[in-house]
């Protein structure tokens, strides 16, 4: 048995020697870097990532005599006095592989002194050719390192590319040593090394049998509109079409209603069986979005593909009733865990912020699960939603993403984003620009034919208060009205009176569980015919599935009133056109900086329209749209960001790119009394505590408000949760009056701090 131990012991008391593990995370990493070609660089990243553990002050640690020790800067510098300029992505792969991707220059002046990073450690020792000779003592196989390495990855020119090349070796690396660590330390006397369960396949073929024969039953049984079953037939036809063409970028545009859910699915299936592909990974702006897509996912796949076919990953996902988890739904949620940390699953179902954030995120465990989007179909839903600030690199890294990587990305929306004109600035940072191919063709006529409603614009100069509005609101028994802030809707709710009993309302200020209640009853009075007069903020816009005969919407972004007009006449069974009345507010106001540019925009085109107004079934329109929004907010010019990628500052490039620039901090509000209590004293108990279970299970009773001075008007109603040794958690807190959370309107404390009403 080697002197040199890779880990402390496993359950089972046992150790290792430390070339066993390094050989182990070079095999595994090869394995998955095989996916893109860079078996190579990923094996020599494997077998050095931890040479400085062959260190003496590192064997010191494993006694317990020292601390803070630096065990991953000598395999980085070994890599690159080793192989020079041909090392470069396999050292700052090991150099990140702990405490994060460094910059490029970080690197390069970290290896060539010998410095620690960070630099509050200690090399774990100085010569590095000492620690080689023990290696190859220990066990490392000949001739392993000897050989040169020819590089399959970019790292320099096109910066977001070469950022990208250099996360996937990271990934491969940093998944393979997560896992084979845990599999040792799950070992056993028996079995050395104990894996976790692996992922299953997709075999695409069958689940493309099992989709079609649920598009068959849902087609003999909808209750659309014949016209409008005829168009979701055209739309799955086309999906069925591009499918056979090769892989690359492509867009989906559809009216709403028009069975994109399921279609996409469709030219997911049958583009992946024709191009073998392993994966599926559909990216959702929207929890409410993803839970109803995971659901019709799952009933579709798991009687035949089993439990972990579809990965639902999220932060509410995995969410159980506290006091009813059988052992078995525990180990069921222990697979799902292990799965989430690296997708691997075949069809994974995520957010916009884990996805897009985790492209270009530095820390290992953002990172380890992105070399599964090698080879794998990406179908982006809603993709107006992503921030015009970050359109250039976050087309840059996606189109590299299907080129280099072996992949497709589809961008799916009604209200399609015009990224085609950012071709050019997309190819300053990729080999590669951004030229989709349109799956549903025009020639489909797919919005004229899908046309519901008739929209009505206010002129110029015409304002309703919100008595007015309210009057004209009570002259429908079943009606929506969207506004564009917290204040607003709570103005319109007070302008209605406490009297009219058909009120209600949604907005952000409620949490989840009280959300999904209100809409409950919202469809229960609309199948019934009961009066029904809901006032929401935008948050009902997308992917809610809510039918109105009649819409209110306040004059705002122009994307935002066409997902407000997809909640009227939905299905196209009434018997005459729904209506969307697009007004303007007396007392006009905007959320800040994109909304309100966005809102300027949607005037701009309508004073140019004139009196017919704008086509939102027009999707050229958007088009004109999106570029006079993209020169209004500079999207091309958000130079910090463009620097931090130029230069390849991973750290910076990770703070930088934030799909919601504001960190905002989580608040457990008392709607629902049992739940609030029992998990209040969960959290506050010193033997349960703080825990990702107790997260899971209390985002449904949860509002969001912005960290900093947000927070910090709300101190004398909150409790910090608190965590063991006297500290607390940062982002996580407990609301302590009962009587500021309403039942019709939220939170609501006295005199509502505005940043609760925007």
């Amino acid at each position: 048995m080697s002197e040199y131990l890779a880990h402390s012991k496993n359950s089972a008391g046992q150790t290792e020697p430390l070339a066993v593990h390094l050989q182990a995370v070079a095999d595994r990493a090869a394995e998955y870097a095989c996916a893109f070609g860079a078996e190579e660089e990923a094996r020599i990243a494997g077998l050095l990532h931890d040479l400085g553990k062959y260190g003496d002050r590192f064997q010191d640690r494993l006694k317990g005599l020292e601390s803070g020790i630096d065990h991953w800067t000598n395999g980085a510098r070994e890599i690159l006095k080793r192989y020079q300029k041909n090392g470069l992505a396999a050292s700052i792969a090991v150099m990140g592989h702990h405490v994060g991707l460094p910059s490029l220059g970080d690197l390069k002046q970290l290896t060539k002194a010998a410095k620690p990073f960070p630099s509050n450690l200690r090399l774990s020792q100085s010569d590095s050719e000492d620690l080689i000779h023990r290696f190859i003592n220990d066990g490392l196989r000949s001739g392993e390192i000897e050989s040169s390495l020819r590089p399959a990855l970019l790292q320099e020119g096109e910066a977001a590319a070469a950022m990208l090349d250099l996360r996937m070796l990271f990934s491969a690396l940093v998944d393979a040593d997560f896992v084979e660590t845990e599999a040792h330390f799950q070992g056993t006397a028996d079995e050395l090394r104990r894996y976790r369960r692996e992922g299953t396949e997709l075999r695409a073929a069958e689940a493309l049998r099992l989709l079609q024969i649920e598009l068959e039953r849902l087609q003999a049984s909808g209750n659309a509109s014949s016209p409008i079953s005829k168009l979701r037939a055209d739309l799955l036809k086309a999906c069925y079409e591009a499918a056979d063409f090769p892989k690359g970028i492509f867009t989906l545009t559809a009216p709403t209603g028009a069975g994109k859910t399921l279609a996409m699915l469709a030219f997911a299936l049958k583009h992946a069986e024709k191009w073998d592909l392993r994966r599926i990974v559909v990216v959702i702006p929207y929890l409410s979005i993803i839970e109803q897509t995971a659901a019709v996912y799952r009933n579709l796949f798991q009687p035949t593909f089993g439990d972990f076919y579809v990965l639902e990953h999220h932060s509410m996902a995995g969410t159980r009733e506290s006091g009813s988890v059988q052992d078995n739904e525990d180990e069921a949620a222990r697979v799902h865990r292990l799965l989430s940390e690296n997708w691997d699953a075949p069809l994974v179902i995520t957010t916009s912020i884990q996805m897009l954030e985790s492209l270009f995120a530095n820390r290992s465990s953002a990172c380890r699960k992105l070399h599964r989007l090698a080879r794998s179909v990406i179908l982006f839903d809603e993709v107006q939603t992503i921030p015009p600030k970050l359109a250039v690199p976050t087309l840059a890294t996606l189109s590299w993403l299907s080129e280099r990587f072996g992949g497709s990305v589809v961008f799916a929306t009604a209200t399609q984003p015009a990224f085609a004109t950012l071709d050019r600035p997309v190819r300053a940072m990729s080999p590669v620009g951004w030229q989709p191919r349109e799956i549903a063709d025009e020639k489909l006529n797919l919005f004229k034919r899908s046309k519901r409603v008739n929209v009505s614009w206010p002129d110029e100069s015409q304002r309703l208060s919100w008595d007015e509005l309210a009057v004209d609101l009570a002259e429908h028994d079943q009606a929506l009205c969207i506004v564009n802030t917290k204040r607003q809707a709570l103005d319109l709710l007070g302008a209605l009176g406490d009297e009219d009993r058909s009120r209600l309302h949604l907005s952000t200020n409620m949490c989840p569980a009280h959300r999904e209640r209100v809409l409950r009853d919202v469809h229960a009075r609309l199948e019934n015919g009961s009066p029904c007069r809901l006032v929401a903020t935008q948050c009902v816009e997308a992917g809610v599935d809510i039918d109105f005969p009649v819409v209110f919407r306040a004059l705002g972004p122009l994307e935002a009133i066409a997902q407000a007009a997809g909640r009227c006449n939905r299905a196209g069974k009434r018997t005459r056109p729904g209506e969307v009345r697009v007004f303007r507010p007396a007392e006009e106001s905007y959320p800040p900086d994109v909304y309100a540019k966005a809102a300027d925009c949607t005037k701009t085109l309508l004073k140019s329209a004139g009196e017919k107004g704008i086509d939102i079934d027009d999707p050229s329109i958007f088009t004109g749209y999106y570029e006079l929004l993209y020169s209004l907010t500079h999207c091309t010019d958000n130079q910090k960001l463009v620097e931090a990628v130029a230069n390849l500052h991973f750290p910076e490039v990770a703070r930088l790119y934030r799909l919601i620039p504001n960190r905002s901090v989580n608040i457990l509000v008392p709607f629902d009394q049992d739940a609030y209590t029992a998990l209040a004293g969960e959290v506050r108990d010193p033997h349960r505590g703080f825990t990702g279970d107790w997260i899971r299970r209390t985002r449904p009773y949860t509002v969001s408000v912005f960290a900093g001075r947000a927070i910090d008007r709300l101190r004398e109603h909150v409790e910090s949760v608190p965590l063991r040794r006297g500290s607390v958690v940062e982002d996580w807190f407990i609301y302590l009056r009962e009587k500021h959370y309403d039942d019709l309107k939220g939170l609501d404390p006295p005199d509502s701090p505005e940043f609760l009403l925007v």
